[in-house]
Formats: structure tokens, C-alpha cells, sequence
């Protein structure tokens, strides 16, 4: 039923800044939690951040400060904006979508095929 299209991506210069979306279809975002995941070259998966149904987000670490989550339920559309970008940044980027998602971890998760975000100069 849902599905998830991340767009966006693309090669920018560190320090420039980014925008990604996460079009959903099938099935209304509104009590969905979405959390964006990136995977860089030879390495493993991580979670970059989630933003629950009511709005409220958590980050990594690692982007703490640069990128920022919302969501556009009308649009059925969430975004993560990326500032400050760095060349440890560079990923595919994916977006998932499931209840509860933001707190809890299970089997029934929508992900989408994911955008690619290369920082270099």
C-alpha cells in the first residue's frame, strides 16, 4: 500500500546546503512516524533522523545542527533540510515510514528506494 519516493539529491560543494523530500502515496502520513536513513560507500546503514506523527524530531549526532526534519501533511510530504554540508555527509538517503517509528522498532516498515547526496569540491 504505501510508498515512499525520496528526491532531492545531487553533488554539491561542503558547506552549501541540500534539500531532500519523501513523497508518500497509497497512504496518508498523518499518524506515521518517518525517519530518513543514509548509507555511504562501504559502509553499513545508519539512522540520521525521525520525526513522529505530532511533529516532534530527534537527530544523530552527527547532523545535530545542520539538518532539520518536517513534514508536510497536506502534501503528504516530508523533508530534511540539510545545511552546513560535509563530505562525510555524502550517502544515498533513504526515507521509512511506520507507526511508532520514531520509538519503536519493527517488522512492518515502507522504505524507499533512496536519492544520492555526494559532497565534494
Amino acid at each position: 500500500q504505501l510508498q515512499l519516493v525520496e528526491s532531492g539529491g545531487g553533488l554539491v560543494q561542503p558547506g552549501e546546503s541540500l534539500t531532500l523530500s519523501c513523497a508518500a502515496s497509497g497512504v496518508t502520513l498523518d499518524y506515521y512516524d518517518i525517519a530518513w536513513f543514509r548509507q555511504a560507500p562501504g559502509k553499513e546503514r545508519e539512522a540520521v533522523s525521525c520525526i513522529n506523527d505530532r511533529g516532534s524530531s530527534k537527530y544523530d549526532n552527527s547532523v545535530k545542527g545542520r539538518f532539520t526534519v518536517s513534514r508536510d501533511n497536506a502534501k503528504n510530504t516530508v523533508h530534511l533540510q540539510m545545511n552546513n554540508l560535509k563530505p562525510e555527509d555524502t550517502a544515498v538517503y533513504y526515507c521509512a515510514a511506520a507507526l511508532s517509528l520514531c520509538d519503536y522498532s519493527g517488522p512492518s516498515i515502507s522504505w524507499g528506494k533512496g536519492t544520492l547526496v555526494t559532497v565534494s569540491s
